[in-house]
């Protein structure tokens, strides 16, 4: 737990939840955007199949409520102080609801990959291009529509007693208010929202004999959508007073929390997966389904989303193959000794397949232009490297549809290592922030919170407040001269490798 900041007798506050897909998150933060007190709940996976992933949502509910719980009985202050709560949550989950609003099976997460029939079936019924003028986003099995879909085929008995579908984060807000909605933030990733006119299409659902009544009442991810109930009060110790804020998903939230508000503004993320995630001000640009296309959290914004799928999960790979019983810290002590493109060996962070630019399952990882001379140092680099290069493909793309990318708030495991900040700042040849305060997607459902609340007139002035830069990074000339000509090498790598890596299909382990 951590404990800090500024508490005086006036001192008003608002909770962030995080619904994530391991644990729930939840912040206590002040009105200068101080984190008070923070708890983490986790939950398990339930993954019965090859591709399987699910989650029982009744147990998100009651982690959640053990969490703020916790959190209200080591709150020292009234709880009448803590003003709003708000919500960042897993995108593209599948919770199918009964005509109660009861739960009818497990959520399908984002991660389960069971769809690809599915996919297939909606650019057969819908068209590429057309799903493409509707949702800006192409059909991939992460997405809710084809899970919706595959219930509607392999369970046509739960189907049938399916009266709404919400994602994670909503079924959690509902179980809190009693109110069933969805925001517009989440609805984008459903692959059955129409980005053009901001309301379910009616179109897609005609077309693929669904119900567009399934779908529940869109808001706002500002909008106030109530208290939470005398039940959940009784249980909690939370005031019924406290105003609940509709919330937005995690890569929404995740972009407030690191002060994404305005043309141009750019976020890296750096997990298991990466994230490149842009502000646009409008759903009428065409990036041909290359990058994702969302609505953002913020009032009438949106965001362009690229994705590489081994992020994090590289680094952790090589950690965990190559010096299990070292620190990450000890495996990157050397990584500054280690000359711009490691002296001549590329890695392409293909573990897990590709997202941005190559939606393609069967690509695997390289490590390309190996020799004797290599010490364990230059791999490790070249890892940071291409995870960098990987990343620099979204943002060539936005760069390529005219937007100027100058300035990127880099989060997550990209910002452990001093290295690696200056790594980025010469790869995307950009000013690299670190924030000083990394809270993301729980620091974004926060501001939610007190925006919601009336704290602020904008997102803007609360991030003023709340998000400090803690140190910037700038390109080296020479090094984003060197990178340049090394990108070009990486991205050809896909192309030279991406029939050996199909052919190599058939002798892999299951």
């Amino acid at each position: 737990m951590l404990m800090q900041g500024n508490r005086g007798a006036d001192m008003k506050y608002v909770i962030g939840v995080d619904l994530g897909t391991s644990a729930v998150k939840l912040l206590l933060v002040n009105q200068v955007g101080d984190v008070v007190q923070e708890v983490e709940k986790s939950y398990p996976l339930i993954q019965e199949k090859t591709g399987y992933s699910e989650q029982d949502p009744k147990v998100w509910v009651e982690q959640t409520v053990a969490g703020l719980s916790d959190l209200i009985k080591d709150f020292d202050e009234d709880p009448k102080k803590i003003e709003g709560i708000s919500f960042s949550g897993q995108m593209h989950g599948l919770v199918l609801l009964d005509e109660h609003h009861d739960v009818l099976r497990n959520a399908i997460l984002w991660n389960d990959t069971r769809t690809t029939e599915q996919c297939q079936q909606i650019y057969d019924r819908v068209g590429e291009a057309r799903l493409l003028d509707i949702t800006k986003n192409p059909a991939l099995e992460g997405f809710t529509l084809p899970k919706l879909l595959w219930v509607k085929e392999y369970e046509p008995e739960i189907y049938e007693k399916a009266h709404k579908f919400v994602l994670p984060k909503d079924y959690l807000r509902y179980k809190l208010t009693g109110k069933l909605q969805m925001e517009y933030a989440d609805a984008a990733g459903t692959l059955l929202f129409d980005m053009n006119t901001r309301s379910w299409s009616r179109e897609i659902c005609d077309v693929l004999d669904i119900d567009v009544n399934l779908c529940p009442e869109l808001i706002a991810s500002h909008d106030e959508v109530g208290e939470v109930t005398s039940k959940v009060a009784k249980r909690t110790g939370l005031a019924k007073e406290t105003l609940v804020i509709a919330g937005a998903s995690d890569n929404a939230c995740g972009a407030i929390g690191s002060g994404i508000l305005a043309h141009g503004e750019t976020l890296c993320s750096i997990g298991t997966s990466g994230v490149v995630l842009s502000y646009e001000s409008s759903s009428d640009k065409d990036f041909k389904g290359k990058v994702h296309y969302f609505n953002h959290g913020a009032p009438d914004a949106y965001y362009t989303m690229g994705v590489t799928l081994a992020a994090g999960y590289s680094l952790s790979w090589f950690k965990k193959v190559f010096a299990e019983d070292e620190t990450f810290e000890e495996l990157l002590s050397e990584v500054g000794t280690v000359p711009v493109g490691s002296n001549g060996l590329i890695f392409t962070p293909y573990l897990i397949g590709e997202r941005t630019p190559h939606a393609d399952a069967s690509i695997r990882a390289s490590f390309i232009g190996m020799d004797g001379s290599h010490q364990r140092k230059d791999f490790v680099r070249a890892v940071l490297e291409g995870i960098t290069f990987s990343l620099n493909e979204s943002i060539e793309i936005f760069r390529e549809h005219g937007k100027v990318i100058d300035t990127i708030v880099s989060t997550g495991g990209g910002t452990k290592n001093e290295d690696w900040l200056q790594m980025q700042a010469d790869i995307f040849d950009a000013k690299i922030i670190k924030l000083s305060s990394e809270q993301g997607a729980g620091m974004g459902a926060a501001m939610l919170a007190a925006y919601g609340s009336g704290w602020y007139d904008s997102l803007q002035e609360c991030a003023e407040d709340f998000l400090r830069v803690e140190k910037e990074y700038f390109p080296d000339p020479h090094s984003v001269r060197i990178y340049r000509e090394l990108f070009v090498l990486y991205k050809d790598i896909y192309n030279q490798t991406e029939q050996i890596n199909t052919k190599l299909l058939k002798y892999r382990s299951k």
